[in-house]
């Protein structure tokens, strides 16, 4: 799905180089202030949580909440390029009233197995088991992850029935570009929480949001080619959000 830049985009703000750049930051800008409040929620949940190993099972699940808005923050950087004016509000709240059901959808069962995942590493330990189980969880956490960050983006996207959009989430995992710029991102995220905090990494989603688009682009082009066009042969009927 190539993004066709349109002139109506940089108008308000001047079609040269530094109305185009004052474009660019300020739909993103717009777009990180909405995805933080819209993240709210879950933030506030986790704060809440104390930091004890008993609440690893928790923390997966607070960040429910933040599915739809990841989704529609994906959808409205998509549409900066679409739009024909400056509204990147729009777009977002847009984007949240289309993908919220499917984002949920997918989103939320992914939240609940990294739960577990998430509670059977913090108990290795107590429980007595053997190191190489926590790595076995480890690794098949990062998989669910990974699944549930294109299964969101297809969300975002897409309007298919949620089978469809879990099988087609699985099948580009094995996609080693994808993957591995998924990875990267979420390797950079957690080693911003690592060495700054939490707030840090809230507060710039959107920069990571940004590279996400980014990275499962070609992805969305295939999608796109293979399953939306009228005939083809697809996982299902598909009924593409913004064709």
């Amino acid at each position: 799905m190539a993004d066709a830049p349109r002139a109506g985009t940089a108008r308000e703000l001047g079609d040269g180089v530094l109305g185009r750049a004052a474009a660019f930051v300020y739909w993103h800008l717009v777009v990180g202030v909405l995805l933080c409040l819209a993240t709210l929620p879950s933030v506030v949940l986790l704060m809440l949580l104390g930091r004890s190993a008993g609440n690893a099972l928790l923390v997966p699940l607070c960040l429910v909440p933040a599915g739809p808005a990841l989704a529609a923050a994906l959808f409205a950087l998509r549409d900066r390029t679409r739009a024909e004016g400056l509204a990147p509000a729009r777009a977002f709240l847009r984007g949240y009233g289309l993908d919220w059901a499917d984002a949920l959808r997918v989103w939320t069962p992914a939240c609940v197995a990294l739960g577990v995942v998430a509670g059977g590493i913090a108990n290795v330990g107590p429980a007595g088991l053997p190191g190489a189980y926590a790595a076995v969880l480890l690794v098949v956490g990062v998989l669910v992850l990974l699944w549930a960050l294109n299964a969101l983006t297809l969300a975002a996207f897409f309007g298919f029935r949620t089978r469809d959009t879990a099988r087609l989430a699985a099948y580009y995992l094995a996609r080693p570009r994808l993957t591995v710029g998924l990875l990267a991102l979420v390797v950079v995220a957690v080693g911003v929480v690592w060495l700054t905090s939490e707030a840090v990494l809230w507060l710039f989603a959107v920069v990571l949001v940004a590279f996400w688009r980014t990275t499962a682009q070609q992805m969305v082009e295939d999608v796109t080619a293979r399953f939306t066009v009228e005939g083809a042969a697809g996982p299902g009927a598909p009924d593409p959000q913004d064709p």
